[in-house]
């Protein structure tokens, strides 16, 4: 009697590899879209996080009818005088840290406890005996309220990373870095006198801040930002409206990998050459043209430790202040003097542009395709003799430049939220 044929319940081997190459193909299909709704997820949080920064602005608003100063601290009559530096000594002690903060507080130390950061504020603003390096051992004299010049990685409130201060798609992390920003306060649409504002440091005052003849008339004539170095301000200065006016934007830390918006490069001091032309450092090819985001091998630079964002307390443009004059992600044009002189247009790790944060609270995403004018023309500053680049003149770098002015009249056309 013949056996009837037995029936295979498994796969064949062509039927095991087709099903293999089918799911291979969905997960590179799929793979992409899961990036990219994580990369999304990452851009709102880093959004929420902006719009946390623009309700402590205004909250800091009310309470002290006046915003965060930028550049504001305590001064010594040792001699120690913003923006230049370590204060001289007093004492042994001072030898080695210093009595004063030489006035380089930046506006985000004044927010901290509007960011949820009392503590860290409670201990900024008493006299502090830890020793970050070696917080089981307190030190036998105290740091001076305020603390001293932000260098000092032994001081832990300038050594302490903000979760709210921080873009998630921003991989930066430890040292060379001190605590990290990526946002960072506008300072206008000309880089003449974004590092001294109106106030000079006064050694005979006993290390105050005094207003000075030439410093006041450059700094009226070209800090025409939200935020004017060691200068109060008000909502009511911002002429041009709340909504047409940028008070942050985004900037991407430092990687130690010479991207052009995270190290600048060194030009010259004054930064003569990018104040006159902001395309300087393009037009005269320190851009390497093979990897357009990363400065040419023969380019000189700033030190490991003066990269972008890296220290959140400091007001130095460098680390915590940015321009409206290239377009988001363009290249630093640098002068020299760790941040000091240069020019900082905002960036970020995002596809395509970066996040700003409007005087209103508004949050909003600019491309890098922005229309920002003529990217060569000489910036506004003192100069009586020009008439396109003197006080009062028509921001020269289009939309971009105009939003960066807090009072230049200039009628914003275009719906940002679009």
């Amino acid at each position: 009697m013949k056996r009837p044929a037995q029936m295979s319940n498994g796969f064949t081997l062509v039927e095991l590899l087709v099903v293999i190459a089918i799911i291979g193909i969905l997960v590179g299909l799929l793979l992409p879209a899961v990036q990219a709704a994580r990369e999304a997820a990452r851009r709102m949080s880093c959004s929420n996080n902006f719009k946390q920064v623009g309700l402590a602005i205004h909250n800091y608003h009310s309470a002290y009818r006046q915003l965060p100063i930028h550049g504001v601290g305590t001064g010594s009559p040792a001699g120690g005088a913003a923006p230049f530096g370590v204060v001289d000594a007093t004492t042994d002690w001072w030898t080695n840290y210093g009595d004063s903060n030489a006035w380089r507080l930046s506006a985000l130390v004044g927010l901290t406890p509007f960011m949820e950061q009392q503590a860290l504020w409670d201990e900024l603003s008493n006299p502090s005996f830890v020793n970050a390096l070696a917080p089981d051992t307190p030190l036998s004299v105290a740091w001076p309220a305020m603390g001293p010049t932000v260098e000092f990685i032994q001081y832990r409130p300038w050594v302490t990373e903000l979760p709210m201060l921080r873009c998630p798609s921003d991989p930066g992390a430890g040292l060379p870095a001190q605590g990290r920003t990526n946002y960072a306060v506008c300072l206008g649409d000309s880089i003449d006198w974004s590092i001294r504002g109106p106030k000079q440091h006064q050694v005979a005052r006993g290390g105050e801040m005094v207003s000075d003849s030439t410093s006041a008339r450059r700094s009226l004539a070209a800090d025409r930002g939200t935020f004017v170095p060691h200068k109060d301000a008000k909502f009511r200065d911002i002429l041009d409206g709340l909504s047409n006016t940028i008070a942050f934007a985004e900037i991407l830390t430092d990687l130690g990998d010479r991207d052009t918006r995270g190290i600048q490069s060194i030009n010259g001091n004054p930064p003569d050459e990018i104040r006159l032309n902001p395309s300087y450092c393009i037009d005269n090819n320190q851009v390497d043209p093979d990897r357009p985001r990363f400065w040419a091998p023969t380019t000189p630079t700033e030190n490991s430790n003066n990269g972008r964002g890296f220290k959140w307390a400091d007001f130095r443009p460098n680390f915590s202040g940015c321009h409206t004059i290239l377009p988001p992600n363009a290249p630093i044009g640098g002068g020299s003097s760790v941040g000091e002189t240069g020019m900082f247009p905002p960036s970020s790790r995002h596809q395509g542009g970066a996040h700003i944060l409007m005087a209103d609270g508004a949050v909003i995403f600019v491309t890098d395709s922005v229309e920002a004018g003529d990217s060569h023309h000489e910036m506004v500053w003192l100069t009586p003799a020009d008439l396109t680049s003197s006080p009062g003149s028509q921001s020269p770098f289009g939309l971009w430049g105009a939003l960066g002015t807090r009072a230049s009249r200039e009628v914003i056309q275009e719906s940002l939220n679009q």
